[in-house]
């Protein structure tokens, strides 16, 4: 069984091409300004190569060249910051990259009349956007929230969900799409839980217990990248084409508990300075989502929080010696 992974030097992309060859795939992955560095992937018997998703010629002679039964498509502009001083760039790639790429399946199929990938497209909770504000803690988001973003990423997050059912009604491809919520682990980089491990492993090595934080009083629930990985190959395995599914942690928590955490793990009690700077002009009081639609499938989290946090401290102590 022959596997493809668009964003394998994302964070979330780099995991799943190392489950992948773990269950016995055949697993090649591209990348296109990684966001991790690649030499932490274990590569063996991974094949990784550069490929710009907005080259649609180079896209479509790949894949009709190569057939891959299962595509996971997760190359994205996925920064929302990054949607805001740039947004043609981000249209560019997330939903021309996207458009690139279902059209290259579609001429491999039109030449390889018995081919039919499975394919899992990564779309965002951000195409949610407003809506949010509508739930609470006890009546968390299902599928049919809203398409309401308020940000050029969202936007462009919502057209590419739009495509996955267009493509999937008029021209038959399997296609699931996830709506992703907030996500971490090892090798992410530019979050709250990433920034304070690391931020803790500096302290560590300084000799220091004065931790700089931002508003901690938000509501989140986080999942690790292990864990969607798993969810994404339960959907192209399992997931009925043309839907959308939600993944999100089932654990909700305000960001005091991401201290608490580090300070389980490295058992030092830190004093916390509130940089205003740190501090957004608006801040969603709640993000999370509800995951049952994909727990049906057999889905379920493995990692708790706490383990996530040991991780990536781990990894950072690594990372940083």
């Amino acid at each position: 069984m022959k596997a493809y992974v668009t964003g394998a030097g994302g964070m979330i992309g780099s995991h799943l091409v190392e489950i992948l060859h773990e269950k016995g795939y055949e697993v090649v992955g591209s990348y296109f300004h990684p966001t991790v560095d690649l030499k932490d992937i274990d590569q063996t018997g991974i094949r990784l190569f550069e490929l710009d998703v907005r080259n649609h010629e180079t896209m479509k002679s790949w894949i009709c060249d190569y057939l891959p039964d299962r595509i996971y498509h997760l190359a994205a502009q996925s920064f929302p910051v990054v949607s805001w001083k740039d947004p043609y760039y981000t249209m560019d790639v997330n939903i021309s990259g996207t458009v690139g790429l279902f059209e290259a399946i579609k001429e491999a199929k039109r030449l390889h009349p018995d081919y039919d990938p499975h394919i899992v497209v990564i779309s965002s909770s951000a195409i949610y956007g407003q809506a949010l504000q509508n739930y609470s803690t006890t009546n968390l988001p299902k599928e049919d929230c809203p398409l309401l973003p308020l940000s050029p990423y969202g936007v462009s997050k919502a057209g590419e969900d739009l495509l996955c059912y267009q493509y999937y009604d008029n021209f038959k491809l399997k296609i699931c799409r996830v709506r992703l919520f907030n996500c971490t682990g090892t090798r992410k980089i530019g979050d709250i839980t990433a920034d304070f491990t690391k931020r803790a492993v500096e302290l560590e090595k300084k000799g220091e217990t004065k931790l700089v934080v931002g508003n901690l009083t938000s509501t989140r629930a986080i999942i690790d990248a292990r864990d969607v990985a798993e969810g994404l190959i339960v959907l192209s395995e399992k997931g009925q084409p043309g839907e959308a599914y939600n993944i999100c942690s089932s654990h909700v928590f305000q960001m005091h508990h991401v201290i608490e955490c580090i300070e389980k793990v490295t058992g030092v009690h830190y004093e916390l300075v509130t940089d205003p700077k740190l501090l957004r002009p608006a801040d969603e009081r709640l993000y999370a989502g509800d995951s049952s639609k994909i727990k049906a499938l057999g889905w379920s989290e493995k990692y708790r929080y706490e383990d996530t946090v040991r991780d990536m401290i781990a990894y950072w102590r690594k990372k940083l010696d």
